[in-house]
């Protein structure tokens, strides 16, 4: 499966751990919503490779802490 998703200034709390929000779209065309709680570069990557990974991930925008309402079950792992 592939996905394509875009980082949201929204932080919601997933099992008691905050997580940033990203939307996307799966290969299908089906909407997804993501909570993610870490973020990393591999460590094989390069380390110009690293850094810019480094760069983007700072200049997105400032998280805010957001309610999207009662999160479903099946959405949590």
């Amino acid at each position: 499966m592939k996905i394509t998703v875009e980082s949201t200034r929204e932080i919601v709390t997933v099992n008691g751990v905050p997580a940033r929000v990203w939307h996307g779209t799966a290969e299908s065309g089906a909407p997804v919503i993501i909570f993610v709680t870490r973020i990393g570069v591999e460590e094989s990557a390069r380390p110009e490779q690293q850094a810019e990974f480094e760069r983007e991930l700072e200049s997105a925008s400032t998280p805010r802490l957001a309610s999207l309402g009662p999160i479903p079950l099946r959405l949590v792992l």
